[in-house]
């Protein structure tokens, strides 16, 4: 029986929960086909109750494809635009009486709101789907408070900023807030919006809020063209030198802007991403700190201002900080962690060597909370046929009151081709157990470093994660043979300027530094190429290769061990019983932790070699648990089973960073 045939019979007898979901399920089987079929079924959902959303869009589609037009529009204008037309009329009317006075606003002659040549149909708590009466067609959906930088508006700092045609309260807001006023830089710094049609510009004021925008009068408003006028001499025109103003420096409170490199996992190029951006004019930088590190400072900090007691005190006790930065937080009033992050980069001189104290935007804070490592765990939750993606220090970052605290927040991850990062990784986890050791005498356990990197999802988001909102993922490959191209679209998402800083690596303005002994420096490619032959073997490639190929696929990576084909269960246990590398350094770490804590029982005497053949069986026991815990996960993910975070939303690809071909130096890497 056919979806519709089930929601008429429930409808029938009524039940009108269990007859909308089947309606909308007939709405999705429909596929458009019978556009009768889709307005009964909207029409129903939309009259007992169901999910207005469904109904909403059935609409909109019946519409847009010419299907029972007339019906569709009223039944929308009179459920969904009507009951919201005054608060659209008292809005406009209000940004109106803000505009009036507003000294850099040059047009009267509003557009009456009958005459608007676009009326905005809301459609959730968010957003809106516009309408143009004189075309007869319905925009997509727009959320004006979608917190989303769309743009390179700070591409070019020499002359004010220019932005054409925003009409994102969200980006509005952050140019306000994140261009200097020009009495702290001393010279004309204001925003200078222009608005190619003027009709359009008025019927977005149905839809913005002003009156924040206005308040400190940031933003110059030129409609058509008036954008000749564009930049304003203020002195001859309103007679305002901004040159005799004393520039200001940078307060605490300014800063509100974060970019978010994160860790997606262990050697997968951090380092080298962190020199490229280091010294860069409009950053102020902290890379690859510990969150908990972080946190530690944040809260040691906290409590020696409250040991203050007068400003006397404050310099003794902050007497290594900028006193201007010690004395606005200690002052500060409803002091959070993040203005307390803000004022520890503000103060570390050393961290910002090229730092743009004049320019006409505040810097952004660069920041890398770093991980031992990234484990996830995997919940199946068989009811609902999906798969939980569970990582405890992304949980510590996402409730971490750091981030928190930002209102803009810009997020990029870096990639390296998987099975590479895992070799270096595997090498890094051995040449550590072999310094800790001579270091301090302790033994170090290796973890199933493969697996943990099979788990690991991190480039797949929840894109309703404040965090990952705006995020991008870029290759480390594409660094290092395709520099330009890379980081100057990579820029451009970040909204900087692309400066000489990006094309070459530095350390606190030291040159191509050595990251870690043996690591290549700078741009240099080798890095690229190195398999690690004596860390992973070629099954353990190919299962990585397997479990991950979304990520190969969808990121651009070639195959280079999994042939592509579709694999059953026995081919799955047949490569983790080729295991033999990392099984090698995950047993010989057990075999010296248990060698160096095992306790002989009391009257028992043993030789070496019936000691040692204890530690041999003990740790082929630990292994064997190790595979079959393998076996069972690989089983789970091969079910095919949808994936979902902690909070049951599903998980898609992040976004790739897509370069100009214009500006390839070399083919991109596959």
């Amino acid at each position: 029986m056919k979806a519709i045939d089930i929601a008429r019979k429930l409808a029938q007898l009524e039940q009108g929960e269990d007859a909308c979901r089947a309606y909308a399920l007939a709405i999705h089987e429909n596929n458009g086909q019978d556009p009768a079929q889709d307005m009964e079924s909207a029409l129903y959902i939309l009259e007992h109750g169901g999910d207005y959303r469904v109904s909403y869009t059935c609409f909109r589609n019946l519409y847009d494809h010419g299907h029972f037009r007339e019906d569709a529009l009223s039944v929308m204008t009179q459920a969904f635009y009507q009951p919201n037309e005054e608060a659209l009329r008292e809005r406009y009317e209000k940004n109106r009486a803000l505009l009036a006075p507003y000294p850099y606003f040059f047009r009267e002659d509003f557009v009456p709101f009958e005459d608007l040549p676009i009326r905005f149909y809301p459609y959730d708590d968010d957003g809106y789907l516009p309408f143009f009466p004189a075309e007869e067609r319905f925009g997509d959906y727009i959320n004006f408070k979608n917190p989303v930088v769309s743009r390179n508006f700070f591409k070019d700092l020499e002359k004010p900023i220019l932005a054409e045609d925003v009409y994102s309260q969200y980006e509005l807001e952050y140019l306000r807030d994140n261009v200097r006023k020009s009495e702290h830089v001393a010279r004309e710094n204001h925003v200078y919006l222009h608005y190619t049609d003027w009709g359009t510009f008025c019927a977005h004021l149905q839809v913005l809020d002003l009156r924040p925008l206005l308040r400190e009068q940031k933003l110059v408003f030129l409609i058509g063209e008036e954008i000749s006028q564009y930049p304003i001499d203020f002195k001859e025109r309103f007679g305002i030198d901004y040159s005799r103003f004393v520039p200001h420096g940078v307060d605490i409170r300014e800063l509100n802007r974060l970019i978010w490199h994160t860790q997606l996992s262990t050697h997968n190029g951090g380092d080298f991403f962190n020199e490229v951006f280091d010294a860069h004019p409009n950053l102020l930088m902290y890379p690859s700190v510990f969150l908990s590190n972080m946190e530690e400072v944040v809260q040691s900090v906290e409590k020696s201002l409250l040991s203050v007691k007068n400003l006397k005190e404050l310099r003794q006790v902050f007497g290594a900080w900028p006193f201007r930065v010690a004395k606005q937080l200690y002052e500060m009033k409803g002091r959070t962690p993040k203005d307390i992050m803000a004022a520890i980069y503000l103060r570390d001189k050393k961290q910002n060597p090229l730092l743009d104290k004049d320019s006409r935007i505040v810097p952004a804070l660069f920041f890398q909370p770093h991980f031992p490592n990234l484990v996830y765990d995997l919940r199946v939750d068989e009811e609902r046929n999906q798969a939980i993606l569970f990582s405890s220090d992304y949980e510590k970052i996402r409730n971490s009151p750091l981030f928190q605290g930002f209102k803009y927040i810009k997020t990029f991850t870096p990639m390296r081709r998987i099975t590479t990062s895992h070799g270096a990784a595997v090498k890094f986890m051995d040449d550590r157990a072999e310094e800790k050791i001579k270091e301090s005498g302790k033994d170090v356990i290796f973890d199933d470093a493969l697996f943990n990197r099979v788990l690991n999802r991190s480039f797949m988001i929840d894109p309703s994660d404040r965090l990952y909102r705006d995020s991008v993922l870029v290759r480390f490959e594409d660094g290092k043979l395709n520099a330009k191209a890379t980081f100057t679209a990579l820029a451009a998402f970040l909204d900087l300027p692309y400066t000489e800083t990006l094309t070459y690596c530095s350390d606190e303005g030291r040159l191509d530094p050595e990251s870690y002994k043996g690591n290549v420096r700078g741009f240099d490619p080798a890095a690229i190429y190195k398999t690690y032959d004596g860390y992973v073997n070629d099954d353990e490639r190919c299962f990585l290769e397997y479990f991950l190929r979304e990520a190969y696929e969808y990121y651009g990576y070639d195959f280079q061990y999994y042939d592509g084909r579709p694999m059953d269960e026995a081919e799955v246990e047949k490569l983790i019983g080729g295991f033999t590398t990392m099984n090698k350094f995950i047993k010989k770490t057990w075999k010296n932790f248990f060698r160096d804590t095992r306790e002989t029982p009391e009257g028992l005497v043993q030789t070496e070699e019936e000691i040692e053949a204890e530690i041999e069986t003990v740790a082929d026991g630990y292994i064997d648990g190790i595979a079959e815990k393998r076996l069972r996960n690989s089983k789970i993910l091969m079910r095919g089973l949808r994936l979902v975070n902690l909070q049951g939303q599903p998980l898609r690809m992040m976004p790739a960073l897509r370069l100009d071909p214009a500006l390839l130096e070399q083919p991109l890497y596959h």
